[in-house]
């Protein structure tokens, strides 16, 4: 696969996870009310809609509102630049790396829109066994995780490939 084909995959990719992230909060915010819940797997998942007025893992969610969204749509808009801009140098893009930065891209647009719409970011995959429960997320969340581990992935092949070629 071209250069050019990966990037144009990647954009792709990042134009999904975005649009999937939309529809899946729109899905929510319509169907349920704030902390309502609907259980899907018993004893293991449930769909919660929350708002979190923080970034991830709730960072920063009781300060001030008139910094705090501010700063988190500026950091936000910084990261994407930054997403882009490393895309756009990425001199030959390997295989879990494209999408990775992809991943986190589409992750990263979906949570902005949705602090620059209403000031939070809607939340609702709620999974837990017995009384433990991770934090709540999104389909943003999870794309950004994921993308994140594939970027380590990228970086540990890249590594491992380095030290086969200098032994």
């Amino acid at each position: 696969m071209g250069d050019m084909t990966r990037r144009a995959v990647a954009f792709l990719i990042a134009i999904g996870v975005f649009a999937m992230d939309a529809w899946t909060k729109w899905l929510v915010e319509t169907h349920l009310s704030i902390d309502d819940s609907r259980t899907v797997i018993p004893g293991f998942l449930n769909i919660v809609r929350s708002a979190n007025t923080g970034a991830s893992f709730s960072f920063l969610a009781d300060a001030p509102a008139q910094w705090r969204v501010p700063l988190l749509i500026g950091l936000s808009i910084f990261a994407l630049a930054l997403l882009a801009l490393m895309v756009s140098r990425v001199e030959k893009p390997d295989g879990p790396s494209s999408p990775g930065l992809a991943l986190i891209c589409g992750g990263a647009m979906g949570n902005l829109y949705d602090r620059v719409r209403v000031g939070s970011v809607t939340d609702f995959l709620d999974f837990f066994a017995g009384n433990h429960h991770w934090y709540t997320f999104n389909v943003a969340d999870a794309s950004i995780c994921t993308g994140a581990g594939l970027l380590i992935l990228s970086m540990l092949k890249a590594q491992r490939n380095h030290e086969v070629r200098v032994h």
